[in-house]
């Protein structure tokens, strides 16, 4: 047994939510996390070259020239890592021409300062002098007081505490970010879970119909979900109508051919010489009722559609030309708006038509009137006036006339369902037929309405 190909899975909704949210969460923390992090990284820097800079004006404070030109100063600094060897704390001043005066704690190394230039601000940078400490170092060139030299002081720290610093705020960051991360894919998770719940509701209530045999969903749901349980309501009710009617058609018609077969029956089983006459009219009569229904059936399948348009004048003229072969002596008049259209597929309209224009000449005394747009300021219904100059009907008979094989002349040939056709095809558009006296010619007037097409 082979099938069809399927039908590919359409991506799931909860899926699509989780998806944009990962995105946005990810460019936002990561963006975020990239600022954050730069902002204290500054922070930490910045306080630690303030700390650099508190002690290189210390030094500058204190610094004097002694008797023989060389640097001194006239109190200690107060930082005891400056007296420690390689302590990660040093200091050093150089002049032009002048032997560098480097602290204890460089003992016996010395800065590589950048002579190719004067700071008179504190000048901040990084060095790679030394083979297993980066240091981060702050000079300033100054003139002390009895003396003509550009001093340049330096203080260096090595940057090992600044980095761990820095990583260790990286790290709780990093953690931080990634735990908040989780938390607002968790959030977002439960949102669409809990905000698709509705959804799953409704599957669960068309299940229900399926299993259950009810026929709406009546369970309260958010507004934003009601439209949808509302188009779905209204597709059931639908469905439910088109369903009734199938089985009333069903019916009327086993209904209307049960006569007929009943009646050829009787006439084969009794050897009736007229069994061949009745079989012509029986059959006739037969292929009226179907051809009724078929039409019911044509126009509801068109109405399902929703884009039927036919414009009146055209099929209005068609149909005349031919009735008009079979009532040769009967006289047509046709007036009214050629532009009139209505929301109604063609052939139905023919269909219409037809039954009422051959209805007029065959009971009428020789005069047919068809106004198209009888009524031009109804914007919503077009109206079409059939009338005759035969005898009409009267009023108590109006009503019952529409009856599907209701006939008040027997003497002309016919089954009674032109009016029956007419009635119900206008109504699955959404129009009406109504029968009244004609004004003008005195017989029957049959006013149809049917929706106006824009």
């Amino acid at each position: 047994m082979t099938t069809g190909p399927s039908k590919p899975a359409g991506r799931s909704l909860a899926a699509r939510m989780m998806a944009i949210a990962a995105l946005w969460i990810g460019v936002l923390l990561v963006g975020g996390g990239f600022a954050l992090d730069r902002t204290l990284a500054r922070m930490v820097e910045s306080n630690f070259d303030d700390q650099l800079e508190y002690l290189l004006n210390a030094m500058i404070v204190t610094a004097e020239i002694g008797p023989d030109g060389e640097v001194y100063f006239n109190r200690p600094l107060g930082e005891p890592r400056f007296l420690e060897p390689n302590s990660g704390l040093y200091w050093q001043i150089s002049g032009e021409g002048q032997v560098d005066t480097p602290s204890r704690s460089l003992w016996d190394t010395q800065l590589v300062l950048r002579a190719d230039h004067v700071d008179t601000e504190p000048h901040f940078y990084n060095s790679d002098q030394f083979d297993n400490e980066t240091l981060r170092i702050v000079e300033r060139t100054v003139i002390l007081p009895d003396s003509d030299t550009r001093w340049t002081f330096a203080v260096a720290s090595a940057r090992e505490e600044l980095d761990f610093q820095i990583s260790r705020i990286r790290s709780i960051l990093i953690w931080s970010f990634a735990i908040l991360a989780l938390g607002l894919m968790t959030m977002a998770m439960l949102q669409s879970w809990y905000g698709l719940s509705p959804l799953r509701r409704v599957r669960a209530a068309i299940q229900s119909m399926r299993s259950q045999g009810s026929n709406r969903i009546t369970e309260p749901l958010p507004l934003e979900v009601e439209p949808l349980v509302d188009e779905i309501n209204a597709l059931l009710a639908h469905t439910e109508k088109q369903a009734e009617e199938a089985r009333m058609h069903a019916g009327n018609l086993a209904h209307a051919l049960k006569t007929p077969l009943t009646v050829l029956t009787n006439a084969a089983t009794a050897r009736d010489p007229q069994l061949a006459n009745l079989v012509f009219s029986e059959t006739k009569t037969m292929q009226r009722h179907v051809e009724h229904h078929l039409a019911r059936a044509r126009a509801v399948g068109r109405r399902a559609s929703g884009h039927a348009r036919a414009e009146v004048w055209p099929s209005a003229e068609s149909v005349l030309r031919a009735v008009t072969r079979i009532y040769e002596h009967t006289r047509f008049d046709l007036d009214g708006n050629r532009g009139a259209a209505v929301s109604i597929e063609r052939q139905d309209l023919d269909e219409i038509l037809g039954n009422l224009i051959e209805n007029a000449a065959k009971y009428g005394g020789g005069s047919v009137f068809v106004t198209v747009d009888a009524d031009p300021l109804d914007t919503e219904c077009c109206t079409i006036w059939v009338e005759d100059d035969g005898t009409g009907i009267p009023e108590s008979e109006r009503t019952r006339i529409f009856d599907r094989g209701a006939r008040l002349d027997t003497g002309k040939p016919g089954t009674g369902l032109g009016l029956a056709i007419v009635r119900d095809v206008a109504e699955i558009y959404g129009g009406e037929v109504e029968l009244g006296e004609s004004e003008d010619l005195g017989g029957l007037l049959v006013k149809l309405t049917l929706p106006r097409s824009g």
